[in-house]
């Protein structure tokens, strides 16, 4: 293989073609099947719990029962060709195109921040586009922040320059990271920020840079964390949703509702749930954003806790084979690439079902190819595809 594009080894447009897909040495046969097949499952799932959530809600599903199922499975299409996209072109390629998409993505956040932005479901972090369409910009810029990363910390040392990052490099990773970062943070969009902080961890203990670098950025997001507490960067129900986990008794009608009524939902199912499309709690609506934020409630009730556990069982073998990735591959950066997924999966994943349990705070996070959403959908699938070209690239030996 050289350059940027594939050998006969690599699989790409120029001399294997999509005719060799099932030869001996192929692509199909490089693919980490469990990672793809436990994507997919994932997201079937999340067509049947999101339809399950908004079947009966005619005053979001505009009166079409399937309004909200046949978007998430159109979403699920779009985002596996974006993967698909994504494999072909490769990570070393869209390494090379790190400058424009990072731009981009700073761009789109900033265009939030303008008379453009909407505020949905609380949040003020979208651009309507309109026909019922909407983008979350923030969900992207998880994916710039770990390439433009792995960008600068991996140059050097592929190039065997360096056995690690210098300090000059991680400074300068640091920045890249740091202006989307305030960007979200003025939406206010607390919860992304959580899961680009735990990115840049995951990515600066993958990179090898120093561990003065890793706890001293633990120090900063503590201080940060404590500025924004008060300076009142955060919008009042986001306060709520804090005071509401430090004390789940606190108004449970008022901002100790939702995390009660999930809580509920989920104790209900017991082992194997009420079944699907029977949850009383689903059914009758008690659960607010159930299709997005609090899709494994539906989960817990109507799937009960074996349902629940097939669905952290499906989340594990993704991050389990990511972990298996990054440690096979003979570069830096396609390490880096893959341990800054590995931890924005992780996170997002424990947040998510975390929130619904009561042992973390509400931070409106959508749960990876569950939950309903597009932009969110797009940009995990495009994780999925950058996982896919580290292994697909590496040398047969390894």
């Amino acid at each position: 293989m050289t350059g940027n594009s594939f050998s006969v080894s690599g699989y790409g447009p120029k001399r294997a073609g999509w005719t060799r897909l099932f030869a001996r040495d192929s692509l199909a046969r490089r693919l980490d099947w469990p990672i793809l097949l436990s994507a997919v499952a994932l997201s079937l799932i999340g067509a049947a719990l999101v339809y399950s959530a908004t079947r009966n809600r005619t005053e979001i599903n505009e009166g079409d029962p399937y309004y909200f199922l046949v978007r998430h499975l159109l979403n699920t299409g779009i985002g596996f060709a974006l993967m698909i996209g994504t494999v072909w072109l490769g990570h070393r390629t869209l390494r090379g195109a790190v400058p424009i998409l990072y731009g981009l993505s700073v761009f789109l956040v900033l265009l939030v921040l303008t008379p453009l932005g909407a505020t949905i479901n609380g949040a003020h972090a979208w651009l309507v586009l309109g026909a019922g369409f909407s983008l979350q910009p923030s969900e992207f810029v998880k994916v710039t922040i770990i390439l433009g990363m792995a960008m600068l910390l991996a140059a050097r040392v592929d190039a065997g320059d360096k056995q690690y990052p210098d300090h000059r490099t991680v400074l300068q990773a640091l920045g890249l990271a740091t202006v989307p970062i305030l960007i979200v943070l003025l939406m206010p969009d607390l919860g992304s920020v959580m899961v680009m902080v735990i990115i840049v961890l995951g990515v600066l203990l993958a990179s090898g840079a120093s561990n003065r670098w890793v706890f001293g950025l633990l120090g900063v997001g503590v201080a940060g964390a404590i500025a924004v507490w008060q300076l009142g960067v955060l919008d009042e129900y986001q306060i709520n949703r804090f005071a509401a986990f430090a004390n789940p008794e606190l108004d449970p009608a008022g901002v100790g509702y939702n995390t009660n009524q999930a809580r509920i939902a989920i104790g209900s199912g017991g082992l194997t749930g009420s079944g699907l499309f029977n949850g009383s709690q689903t059914t009758g609506q008690f659960v607010p954003e159930q299709q997005t934020d609090f899709v494994f409630t539906v989960a817990g009730e109507e799937l009960g806790f074996v349902g629940g556990v097939l669905i952290i069982a499906l989340l594990g073998v993704v991050l389990w084979r990511a972990c298996r990735i990054a440690r096979e591959t003979t570069e830096l950066y396609g390490t880096i690439v893959a341990a800054g997924i590995i931890a924005w999966f992780a996170f997002q994943s424990f947040e998510n079902i975390g929130m619904t349990l009561g042992i973390m705070p509400v931070a409106g996070l959508p749960l990876p190819f569950v939950s309903y959403g597009g932009s969110s959908m797009f940009a995990v699938w495009v994780a999925v595809g950058l996982l896919q070209s580290i292994r697909v690239q590496r040398p047969m030996s390894a």
